[in-house]
């Protein structure tokens, strides 16, 4: 069975997006210097790229147009498949790359129906909302976070008040000169 990763960038008091829905926090050049290899590795290990809709405009006005001069990974990335879950979206192109695919029913067997067909593992990026209604499923097999060393104070957080108590097994750790860390849980469901 495939693992469906969740893989996000954070600061220290656990939010993924500013009050204004904003990530300039985790864009500083020395967190992607310093973890580029570590993600273009990670790529290799992935064939599909999961995406909720906000995600996904955010992703298309940057990602389609790199190259791999500017970000290591952008061929990568942008030769991979993506899937992008949205009832409000109908057409999900992604420039000159193949568009991705877009899912207007339900996330949750569309993921269970996913993880149980053969191939690579799948990553979710951003998408909190998706995020956390996946993590109440328990459909996340593996929670990957880039921790940075900012503390915003407000903002969209990854984990809602409204999470249920989660154990989580630390699998891996890893620390860089810029302050950012690397945390990587699998999540121990009880039900």
């Amino acid at each position: 069975m495939r693992k469906l990763i969740l893989q996000e960038w954070i600061s220290l008091d656990g939010f993924a997006a500013d009050e204004n829905g904003q990530t300039d926090f985790f864009n500083k050049p020395e967190y992607n210097e310093e973890s580029e290899d570590d993600v273009l590795d990670f790529m290799g290990t992935i064939d599909a790229i999961l995406l909720g809709s906000r995600t996904y405009r955010m992703f298309v006005e940057y990602w389609p147009t790199v190259t791999t001069e500017v970000e290591t990974i952008a061929d990568k990335l942008n030769e991979t498949p993506k899937i992008v879950f949205s009832r409000m979206v109908d057409h999900v192109p992604w420039g000159k790359w193949n568009d991705a695919r877009i899912v207007n029913r339900n996330a949750v067997e569309e993921v269970t129906r996913l993880k149980n067909k053969s191939g690579l593992d799948m990553v979710l990026w951003g998408s909190l909302s998706l995020a956390q209604s996946l993590l109440r499923a328990e459909l996340i097999d593996e929670i990957q976070l880039r921790v940075c060393p900012v503390i915003l104070g407000k903002g969209k957080r990854l984990f809602s008040e409204e999470m249920k108590h989660l154990e989580l097994e630390l699998l891996e750790t890893q620390s860089f000169k810029s302050g950012l860390v690397f945390l990587k849980y699998q999540p121990i469901y009880t039900s």
